[in-house]
């Protein structure tokens, strides 16, 4: 259903649940060196997410808040299918775009030679790629350490390249998980006009940040996740200020 502004919905995330079976270690009595038989021990079910419903319309940018474990991640790999949804679904007008072509970029080679193969694996020709270079590496602000192996850079150089080249590309849908944390003021601030721009170009952007300058700054909407629940959603200085509150 459209907007009321006439915007057409992008994602429509449907009453969804994820639980995840894992293994709990036993916990070993003290003194006796045995095993108990506990509720910790063997399969446990984690109820990661719980009953989450919303609609992201096209040009918005959402702002995705919560504690540590509240879901925001798994609701972000469930957008991009990388995690199935126990009950419940997911449905978007194309492929939702997880920021960082990491699975797609090798240590040993340069930062130039990935950029070339983070551009192919995004879908580019290489000639467009070459095209985009000097973009990239400014956007990153490599270009004294461009033509150096990946493993020889920083954690926060490694994060702006990959920013830098899923950036290149005008997404419709795209994740952002936690990529403004990295890089002083300038980079900050380059990354949020490129999420601003991309927005106003039809595209919509989901923001994962624990950041909530970041979030302010650059987002027209805001979901709180709170222990697998969509706790609240809408403006973001409402949203915002009730999710600080709560922390106190």
């Amino acid at each position: 259903m459209p907007a009321p502004d006439g915007r057409k919905p992008v994602v429509v995330v449907d009453n969804v649940h994820v639980e995840y079976r894992v293994h709990a270690a036993g916990r070993r009595a003290a003194g006796t060196g045995r095993t108990l038989l506990s509720r910790a021990r063997g399969l446990r079910t984690v109820h990661a997410l719980k009953g989450v419903s919303f609609t992201a319309y096209e040009n918005e940018s959402i702002g995705v808040i919560g504690s540590n474990g509240s879901g925001k991640s798994t609701l972000m790999r469930t957008l991009v299918g990388l995690t199935p949804p126990s009950q419940g679904a997911v449905y978007a007008s194309s492929r939702p775009n997880l920021l960082g072509v990491g699975a797609a970029l090798i240590p040993d080679l340069s930062g130039e030679k990935n950029i070339m193969l983070g551009g192919l694996a995004l879908g580019f020709e290489k000639s467009e790629t070459d095209g985009l270079r000097d973009e990239i590496v400014g956007c990153a602000e490599l270009e004294e350490f461009i033509d150096l192996p990946m493993r020889t850079y920083s954690s926060g150089m490694q994060a702006r390249l990959k920013f830098a080249i899923a950036a290149a590309k005008q997404h419709e849908i795209l994740i952002v998980d936690e990529a403004l944390a990295v890089g002083d003021q300038r980079f900050r601030q380059r990354s949020e006009a490129r999420i601003r721009e991309i927005r106003e170009n039809a595209g919509t952007v989901f923001l994962v940040s624990h950041s909530m300058k970041s979030i302010l700054d650059t987002c027209s909407r805001v979901i709180w996740i709170n222990r697998g629940e969509l706790e609240m959603d809408g403006d973001p200085r409402e949203v915002v200020d009730a999710y600080k509150e709560s922390r106190k």
